[in-house]
């Protein structure tokens, strides 16, 4: 079995806040996503280092923190095979509202099919998409030995001769491949944690 890891670090500074601090309809967006994805396996929730707990956090079987600051997805990723305990590792990250449990699988599936290889990425007409991403245990050394070198970029894990590269199905749509980075990229019934607040003060 694949361990689903949830990458929930970063600050989000063009967001105004941690992305894992978001609210779907006034709940925490980890539990939202958790119960879209319902990953039949075991569940992690990656967090940066010395950043609080979100909230949302309990519906996971395994929390792991980053053991060093500001070094981006990447090590989000190095993180979760580290305390995967041998099981390979699915990463998603929390700021992408069109995943559901199917594309995950489905990249899943394709690391299974493929046993020799480290990972498995995909590609989008447009380049490397980084997520949902598969790595094997096996990646991990490949992964810091490029963590170390300064080679931070997640997408450029492509180009290590381990990682298969496979073109992500068409009919998925524009909108898994969604990101909310600031927030005006918000979807209807997304919002900040003060955001609510304010409107209330707005309107008194």
């Amino acid at each position: 079995m694949i361990t689903l890891a949830v990458l929930a670090g970063g600050q989000g500074r063009r967001m105004g806040g941690p992305k894992d601090r978001l609210l779907i309809d006034g709940r925490p967006v980890l539990e939202v996503l958790l119960e879209r994805l319902a990953w039949p396996g075991r569940t992690m929730l990656v967090v940066a280092f010395g950043e609080a707990m979100p909230e949302g956090r309990r519906g996971f079987d395994v929390l792991a923190r980053d053991a060093v600051p500001e070094q981006g997805p990447l090590r989000g990723v190095l993180t979760a095979l580290l305390g995967a305990g041998g099981e390979s590792v699915v990463a998603v990250p929390v700021d992408m509202p069109g995943l559901r449990r199917k594309h995950v699988e489905w990249v899943a599936k394709r690391l299974n099919e493929q046993p020799g290889a480290a990972g498995v990425m995909l590609r989008r007409p447009d380049g490397i998409e980084p997520f949902p991403c598969a790595f094997r245990p096996v990646a991990a050394a490949m992964i810091e030995r490029r963590i170390e070198s300064g080679q931070r970029a997640i997408h450029a894990l492509a180009e290590e001769a381990g990682v298969l590269v496979v073109d992500a199905p068409r009919q998925w749509g524009a909108e898994v491949w969604r990101n909310v980075n600031e927030p005006h990229d918000l979807p209807s019934g997304w919002t900040r944690p003060g955001d609510l607040q304010s409107k209330r003060d707005a309107g008194n």
